[in-house]
């Protein structure tokens, strides 16, 4: 079964809009854990413009479901995940200034780096998943690299989409192949949506995990949160 993790990052740009804690980032996630969810997950950055690591320390206490922090490992980050020890930890080499993510790892070009940080954070116990764009030998280097899954960045395939499905998902189906073929856990993410997710899943049903964000919160403004995690979860069906 594909698990879904929500993304809360929108849930605190909003908080984070107009100070106090309205709405609650804490209570919001407790709530998407009661409707169905199967994991969070959060992306803190170096300027806390919108999850903050205080975020991180209360959902790692607070929340049932699996805990996936994504980031790029700088050394605060590093120490944040080694504290917190979540279930998963997501390597994304993502600019200070990024607006969101916006590449996946050269694997290759990263192999001596990426290979220290994914043992440190084995030492912890935490699952380690490197983002990656749909490119088998990106995949194959994650493999090298020690990682335990790889999350796909699936940017491409949600703006070609509309244009042709079949293309779009072509490369993706590659790199699914040559993550099963390497031994290792399969993600996705990044502008997954109710108009292309069952697709990307009817073609890639052993992806491990899906992580959403923007769309659904998005979604949820329209139809609730509670109906709109339920509708994401029919789509992994």
């Amino acid at each position: 079964m594909t698990k879904l993790s929500v993304n809360i990052n929108k849930i605190a740009v909003i908080r984070n809009s107009r100070g106090g804690n309205c709405p609650d980032v804490l209570k919001a996630a407790l709530d998407i854990e009661r409707f169905g969810a199967d994991g969070i997950t959060v992306h803190p950055r170096p300027d806390a413009r919108h999850i903050r690591y205080d975020d991180v320390r209360q959902l790692k206490a607070a929340i049932k479901t699996e805990l996936n922090v994504e980031g790029n490992p700088i050394d605060s980050f590093i120490d944040l995940v080694l504290e917190v020890v979540p279930a998963q930890v997501t390597l994304v080499p993502d600019a200070p200034d990024a607006l969101t993510s916006n590449a996946g790892w050269d694997t290759i070009r990263n192999r001596e780096f990426l290979t220290d940080v994914t043992a440190r954070f084995h030492e912890k116990g935490i699952r380690v998943s490197i983002f990656v764009d749909p490119d088998p030998e990106m995949v194959a280097g994650a493999k090298a690299c020690g990682a335990d899954r790889v999350e796909l960045y699936t940017e491409s395939y949600a703006r070609l989409y509309p244009q042709g499905r079949e293309a779009a998902i072509a490369p993706f189906v590659a790199a699914a192949e040559e993550a099963r073929k390497q031994g290792l856990g399969l993600n996705a993410g990044h502008d997954l949506s109710l108009e292309n997710l069952a697709f990307y899943h009817a073609q890639i049903p052993w992806t491990d995990e899906v992580s959403i964000g923007h769309a659904l919160i998005s979604d949820a403004l329209y139809l609730g949160l509670e109906n709109i995690v339920q509708l994401y979860q029919r789509q992994l069906k």
